[in-house]
């Protein structure tokens, strides 16, 4: 990480603004042109300063802040601005030249700076950029600015999956994808604490390499760092009777029935009501923070661990639950998120998992796009059963789809006469096993082995040996541009969507995509809507499924097939893409620079610009989001 060094101590860097294009763009446009500016909201933590920092870099901006031991002076927050002794009158009329304020941490400002800042935008000569943190008492003055409706306001979002992946890229380097989601889920889209979880994590020595990756992997206890502590204060400061003991029965064995076989009603009912514990409609009860759970466990002794820990019948029986859902899910051709935390918590605490979960929970992921968690699923395991050919099976399909030959396993796959018998579902994905009363077993269906020599050519861009691959997963025909192989072998939206590619119908592939989407299956969405842009003969038509096909693309972690190719490219500017081109050929900064006559430093923005559009940590990942001309430049 990059280090300055001041006053002789070495001080880390902020991780760099990654993420929140549309945010940043909403932000810069506010303060450009005839506009009066924006107020800017959320959470501690959620990263608003990150955001107008970023959007007003460059950019001449007077900034003024708010700060907790100066709310009984008048005028703190610009003392820097002002002379010493100033009335409001006196104020508004020196500021009013100021063509750009920041002014961060509103909801801390002293009552005259709020008024002074609540005139200027009255006024609307001085352009406004504000910052508030939500769930705190902040000055009438500044809840008016938006309640007043005198600027417009914007309540940052938690950051999501994909843009929180590409965050930890840019700030922590490789991190496996089961170990993103863990983060993901523990921090819920508070940057500060996911910054100190991650430095506690390094520090502590937790971070593993993963075999044969150049990925770590955390398992294993929360570190409870001050902030973690911060954030739990309220859970861990429960004393009424009983709630101590309810809380963490349920840190131990989540998900449990509400009843009063299994917890103190009373307790129970003052936790939810506390928003502590949260109760579904089936009545079943669990912590309502998923940080919860790991602070807890991790502040209990070891008697007390023992005591309330799962017995292992108990985390058999839960996990079997788990994946006959997923099964289901599959069966069902909807593979939306299904809620299946004992497999995340096993996982995360470093437990292990049996390989026919491990290859469900595979299999889901990979359906729904989610091509690197299918990959660590997949890992999870063969550690478990090093030689389980479905595992093996998943973890060749996912890294196939990603493009990445380095990763690919063909050679674990078993041929067809190892393959255990399999039956096919709708669009041709394997139909889980059932019982006499029609309910999954946790035993899991393989796909033959086509598919993975179907996957693996089309990685190595031998798109005829692929389709000769195709056995007895038609929709693969389909996602690869021959929907003449499946002709009359698929049903439902898989049917609609081989229909539509070859009428070359685009607002029927629009319409087919979206169907896939409700469903969950993103990757394949994402390729429908590709497909779309060159079946469309509007050109408006044409860019918004170029548009929605790119968005999609994006949340299927580096999902690189053939109908994605490309496609990319399309979001970036000319020059956007003329750099980025040349830098996924391997040219450096330097001579991208020298060739295209411009100098290192516009290079770099431009890059930077590119990685943010295309969801790239960096040009590592370039090769594998652009087509490379034949001959590529020396």
């Amino acid at each position: 990480m990059t280090t300055f060094e001041r006053d002789a101590k070495t001080l880390e860097l902020p991780w760099p603004f990654t993420g929140r294009q549309d945010e940043l763009d909403l932000v810069r446009g506010s303060v450009a042109g005839g506009r009066h500016g924006i107020v800017v909201t959320g959470p501690a933590g959620r990263g608003k300063t990150r955001l107008v920092t970023e959007a007003v870099r460059g950019t001449d901006c007077a900034r003024a802040a708010g700060t907790p031991g100066t709310r009984d002076l008048p005028f703190a927050a610009f003392a820097h601005l002002l002379p010493e002794t100033v009335t409001l009158h006196r104020a508004v009329q020196l500021l009013s030249g100021v063509r750009l304020l920041l002014v961060d941490d509103a909801h801390l400002l002293d009552d005259a700076s709020a008024a002074l800042v609540h005139q200027l935008a009255v006024h609307g000569r001085t352009r406004l950029l504000v910052v508030a943190t939500d769930g705190t008492r902040a000055p009438g003055a500044i809840s008016r600015l938006w309640t007043g409706e005198l600027l417009p306001r914007l309540a940052l979002e938690p950051l999501p999956r994909e843009e929180t992946a590409q965050l930890l890229t840019a700030g922590a380097g490789g991190l496996e994808a089961l170990t993103v989601n863990r983060l993901y889920r523990l921090c819920q889209g508070d940057l500060r604490l996911l910054r100190e979880l991650v430095g506690a994590v390094r520090e502590q020595g937790l971070l593993e390499r993963v075999t044969d990756s150049a990925e770590w992997e955390w398992r294993g206890p929360v570190p409870v760092t001050a902030t973690v502590r911060q954030r739990t204060a309220d859970l861990l400061g429960r004393t009424g009777p009983g709630e101590r003991e309810t809380l963490d029965r349920l840190a131990f064995g989540e998900p449990l029935p509400a009843d009063a076989d299994t917890l103190d009603l009373a307790a129970l009912e003052a936790l939810e009501a506390d928003g502590l514990v949260h109760v579904d409609d089936h009545g079943t009860a669990r912590l309502a923070h998923p940080l919860h759970g790991p602070v807890l466990r991790a502040a209990a002794g070891r008697l007390r661990a023992r005591r309330l820990a799962r017995t292992p019948s108990d985390r058999t029986a839960a996990l079997e639950t788990e994946t006959a859902l997923l099964s289901r899910a599959i069966a069902e051709t909807d593979v939306r998120d299904v809620p299946a935390p004992v497999g995340e918590w096993l996982v995360d605490e470093g437990t292990g998992i049996p390989a026919p979960h491990a290859a469900v929970r595979a299999r889901f992921a990979r359906l729904r796009g989610e091509l690197r968690e299918a990959a660590a699923w997949s890992r999870e395991g063969l550690r478990t059963t090093a030689d389980d050919q479905l595992c093996r099976l998943e973890l060749t399909l996912a890294t196939a789809q990603l493009g990445d030959l380095r990763a690919v396993v063909t050679e674990a796959v078993a041929d067809d006469r190892q393959s255990p018998a399999h039956s096919t579902g709708p669009a041709g994905q394997p139909a889980p096993p059932a019982t006499d009363s029609g309910t999954p077993q946790l035993t899991v269906p393989t796909t033959p082995s086509a598919g993975a020599a179907t996957w693996s050519a089309a990685a190595r861009g031998d798109l005829e040996a692929a389709l000769d691959a195709v056995g007895a997963e038609p929709y693969d025909a389909v996602r690869l541009g021959a929907p003449e192989r499946a002709v009359g072998q698929l049903t439902g939206v898989f049917a609609a969507h081989a229909d539509a590619l070859t009428q070359g119908d685009g607002p029927a592939l629009d319409r087919a995509a979206r169907a896939l989407e409700e469903r969950g299956f993103l990757l394949f969405a994402a390729e429908a809507y590709a497909q779309a842009v060159r079946a469309h003969r509007d050109p408006g038509a044409a860019r918004t499924a170029r548009t929605r096909a790119v968005a999609l693309a994006r949340r299927c972690q580096g999902a690189r097939t053939p109908a994605l190719a490309g496609l990319v490219l399309g979001e970036l500017t000319a020059r956007q893409r003329q750099i980025v081109t040349l830098a996924a050929a391997g040219l450096t900064n330097r001579q991208i620079a020298e060739k295209l006559t411009l100098s290192i430093r516009t290079v770099g923005n431009h890059l930077y610009g590119a990685y943010t559009r295309l969801g790239a940590g960096d040009r590592d990942a370039l090769p594998c989001l652009v087509e490379l001309p034949e001959a590529q430049p020396a």
